[in-house]
């Protein structure tokens, strides 16, 4: 998927179904990337770990997120920063909405195949 460029509105950005617990929105440019996650209740990213560095900003709903060996609750309003290469993992009790920022850009999320870590939640 190349740069998109210019102006976008959410709701127009394509919305894909990853699992049945699991849709997003994507926006990429050339430099970063923004994420809108929906996650039913009982979603699950399994423990994993990326070179991109992430920025996680809860909207609504709940997650437990483990970053490391720290593992905390974050509600809407609460924000996290994942440096590259640290294992983490994150579970949803509840119906959340999360944001993501990757820098650079993770081409993994720009084919069809689901993550590895996504696929059973």
């Amino acid at each position: 998927m190349p740069s998109m460029k210019g102006f976008h509105a959410l709701k127009n950005l394509p919305e894909e179904k990853v699992t049945d617990k699991i849709s997003r929105r994507i926006l990429v440019g050339d430099q970063e990337m923004i994420v809108w996650w929906s996650m039913k209740a009982g979603a699950h990213a399994t423990a994993h770990q990326h070179p991109h560095e992430q920025i996680f900003w809860v909207l609504k709903g709940r997650m437990e997120f483990r970053l490391g060996s720290d593992k905390r609750i974050c509600g809407p309003g609460d924000l996290g920063l994942i440096p590259g290469g640290v294992e983490h993992e994150a579970w949803f009790p509840e119906d959340t909405d999360v944001i993501d920022v990757f820098a650079p850009p993770r081409q993994d999320f720009l084919t069809s195949e689901v993550p590895a870590y996504m696929r059973k939640g």
